[in-house]
């Protein structure tokens, strides 16, 4: 037995996905999920599927990864590790000073995000370096020790280290980091030259200061499952999920925990590209919606958008990730009115403890409220009955929302269905408006437990006609997870104005990130056959502040690392042209190009994850079809409340084709089909349904 298992801890459920490559079979469980201890939930759901697996235990996995959380909650809580921080002498008030930029121009009483090191634990030490690699001052050693013994007496966890230009010579900041070693023994030291070896100081500090502040808690997490998963039984190598949509193994990614910041949504957009290729249909956008947020992307012919970072509560993180835009709108989502009389949802989520008022612990009504009172929701259970619910205290939480605004209880609960749905509009336009994409282009992607609950609206709101809804959307990250390569990314900083030696500087410049990929493949004992290289490089016109992302050929990539004085430039260019202009409407003919930050990505083709996107349950034959009963659903203030056929998903075949309006149960989703919205079972029983206007 050869089993691979994908595991996505989210922020109401932790969901299991196991995939047995012997047999082509694919099981999925949900369990909830612990906020005290993540890491019990991760075990409690893999023991449970494997009970469900006949003969099979720890020993029989031969894949396991991981999407965690943990990260992304401990910055947005403020509960990371105790940190201090050493720079260069004269620069301790970067952390606070930032930009200068007012990110709400018109609220004069905004306020700056907490520095996650607070003054007295930031240190200047004598050294600098100037901006063409020289040293100006040699690093003062005493000084170090000094620092290193006021840290010491202070009880920090874990210190970041971020001195001027050190992208460019990072030998101050490792022999810092020896002495550190030395003076504090068992502390998180983080160099800003190894996390984000790239310019813009600001930037550069925020994020290695980020990673420290989470390097603690993070390895202690990854740790502690480690040793739980093992002493289990596990004797493969367990990865963890990274921003970039990729996977690395717990014992690297605990260096650089900033990279796992959008470890959770990631796997899910992975596994949408490869599913909805297979299906037909290259150009999709993504929405994940589960308990606490919407998280949403866009893939344009098989491939996520990724970015080069982002902002989290106020605070700058560059790393390589995926696109991903969150809102605070899931199904936990709770609804309340604003001092203006206002419907209101979000961002604040009921989570799974006490959840929705359905769940019989919490009085606050919640998106999975809403849609119980609608009657989309089953009124009596979800999790296909393992999950029994109390609709009457759905009711009653939002009456009382009803009764503020004077409105009756179904258009209430129809208005916080339709606030949370412009919200995950407005997230969409975001990554694809804004880029210059059209949604219309796109067909919608739903997963998540609660994405499939709303995807005919949202598409109806985003003018999109096609939505495809996977076979197991409620477990999607967890099932990305098994189609999820790993994967590390290399960059350097060095501006460069385009010239006729340009290829040979290029060359010089990817070399050493070549090699130093071609180190970690070997580390990570990834195969020759399974290795692929992807390069890119930054550029922007000069005087501009800002580059754009431009990958290369694989014909231009293979000259260019082969005979760099045979390499032609006008290829790099013309798509830098085309691109600047697709974006900003304008080219600058006149002006010259740099070259600012080159990158590798080096991928390792995951073993035998071939079968899953093509996997699919064994077909049911159904004696009275795939329909097991009525229920009335109020389906907007258009249609009104109607009696809807309610459909056993397990009993859809391929080949299928109806008419809505439907609601299709499942156990890890319900999906809504509108009156007039066809739905096709495809051969890979997905459901596309083609939407009406």
């Amino acid at each position: 037995m050869a089993l691979r298992f994908g595991v996505d801890a989210g922020g109401t459920f932790t969901d299991v996905c196991a995939f047995d490559t012997d047999t082509g079979s694919l099981y999925v469980t949900k369990v909830s999920s612990n906020r005290q201890d993540p890491g019990k939930a991760v075990v409690a759901g893999v023991q449970q599927l494997l009970g469900e697996i006949p003969g099979a235990g720890f020993s029989d996995i031969g894949y396991f990864a991981h999407g965690t959380t943990v990260g992304t909650n401990t910055l947005l809580t403020e509960t990371g590790s105790k940190t201090g921080l050493i720079v260069t002498d004269g620069f301790r008030d970067l952390l606070e000073l930032a930009r200068q930029i007012r990110p709400k121009v018109y609220d004069i009483q905004a306020d700056k995000p907490t520095p996650l090191v607070p003054r007295d634990r930031r240190y200047g030490v004598k050294e600098r370096t100037l901006f063409d690699g020289t040293v100006h001052t040699p690093l003062d050693e005493d000084d170090v020790r000094r620092i290193a013994a006021e840290l010491r007496e202070d009880a920090v966890d874990a210190v970041a280290v971020c001195l001027l230009y050190s992208y460019l010579r990072p030998d101050n900041e490792i022999r810092i980091r020896e002495i550190l070693e030395e003076e504090l023994p068992g502390v998180y030291v983080s160099l800003s030259s190894e996390v984000l070896p790239e310019f813009r100081e600001f930037e550069r500090l925020s994020t290695v200061v980020i990673n420290a502040y989470l390097g603690p808690i993070v390895s202690g997490y990854l740790r502690r499952l480690q040793h739980t998963i093992s002493d289990a039984g596990l004797r493969s190598t367990p990865y963890v999920t990274l921003s970039n949509g990729g996977i690395s193994p717990f014992e690297t990614a605990k260096d650089f925990p900033v990279r796992m910041v959008l470890s959770g949504p990631s796997t899910g957009v992975v596994g949408a590209a490869e599913i909805s290729k297979e299906a037909g249909y290259p150009d999709i956008i993504t929405v994940d919606v589960g308990g606490t947020s919407a998280d949403v992307s866009l893939i344009r012919d098989g491939q996520p958008t990724s970015s080069n970072g982002m902002e989290l509560d106020g605070r700058p993180l560059r790393a390589a990730m995926l696109d991903i835009n969150t809102v605070g709108a899931g199904g936990g989502s709770l609804a309340w009115i604003d001092a203006g009389g206002h419907l209101k949802v979000g961002p604040l989520s009921a989570g799974a403890d006490p959840g929705p008022a359905c769940y019989g612990k919490g009085d606050q009504a919640a998106v999975t409220d809403a849609h119980v009172v609608l009657g989309v929701l089953n009124p009596e259970y979800l999790l296909a009955g393992q999950m029994k619910i109390d609709n009457t205290r759905s009711i009653e939480a939002v009456e009382r929302l009803a009764n503020e605004l004077s409105m009756s209880v179904d258009e209430t609960a129809d208005g916080i269905v339709s606030v949370v749905v412009a919200n995950m509009a407005r997230a969409i336009r975001v990554i694809s408006v804004q880029r210059g994409y059209d949604p219309r282009d796109h067909a919608l992607y739903p997963f998540g437990g609660a994405g499939p609950l709303h995807a005919a609206r949202l598409a109806r709101e985003l003018g999109i006609k096609t939505v495809i809804v996977p076979e197991t959307p409620g477990a999607g990250s967890a099932l990305g997870l098994l189609l999820t390569d790993i994967r590390t990314d290399f960059s350097s900083t060095t501006i460069t104005v385009v010239g006729e030696d340009l290829a040979d500087r290029l060359a010089a410049r990817f070399r050493p990130l070549l090699q130093a990929a071609d180190a970690w493949f070997d580390d990570n004992g990834v195969d020759q056959k399974r290795r692929t290289i992807e390069r890119t490089v930054e550029m922007r016109y000069r005087g501009q502040n800002y580059e754009l992302p431009i990958r290369l050929s694989e014909e231009v990539a293979v000259r260019l690392t082969g005979n760099a004085g045979e390499f032609d430039i006008e290829q790099i260019l013309e798509d830098f042209v085309a691109e600047h202009d697709r974006l900003y409407g304008y080219q600058m003919a006149d002006t010259d190009i740099e070259v600012v930050t080159v990158r590798v990505q080096a991928v390792g083709t995951v073993e035998d994850a071939a079968g899953v996107a093509q996997s699919q349950s064994a077909p049911v034959e159904a004696t009275d079809g795939a329909k097991i009963g009525e229920r009335s659903v109020y389906l907007s203030r258009e249609h009104g409340r109607q009696t809807v056929p309610v459909i056993d998903r397990t009993l859809l075949n391929s080949g299928d084709d109806f008419q809505g309006p439907a609601i299709i149960e499942q156990f890890d989703t319900t999906t809504l089909v509108m009156p007039e919205d066809r739905v096709l079972v495809d051969a890979h029983r997905n459901l596309i349904i083609t939407t009406q206007d």
